[in-house]
């Protein structure tokens, strides 16, 4: 399954930086960056558990915000990219 993992974390303190830094090393373990606190993510479900119990150890639920989109197949009706930026393909050939 293809999921969006989004995420604002609060840097006004100095754990908050560092809650920030785990955060993003949880998610670039996992999927591919597409925004600076936006990841996409090709995961089965047990993969899907894991990575939402990293990220719920890892953030404050009174100061910060993280959110997780599962997109339905087929995932090529639901998702359209413009601009400079284009994902990598997680089914392609590894080498281009």
């Amino acid at each position: 399954m293809l999921i969006i993992v989004t995420y604002d974390v609060s840097t006004e303190t100095r754990e908050g930086r560092k809650r920030l830094r785990r955060v993003a090393k949880v998610c670039e373990g996992t999927g591919q960056r597409v925004q600076k606190s936006v990841f996409e993510c090709k995961v089965n479900l047990m993969q899907y558990e894991e990575l939402e119990r990293r990220l719920l150890a890892e953030i404050d639920e009174n100061e910060d915000n993280l959110r997780l989109y599962r997109l339905t197949e087929p995932v090529e009706l639901h998702v359209k990219e413009y601009g400079k930026f284009k994902a990598i393909d997680f089914d392609g050939p590894l080498i281009i």
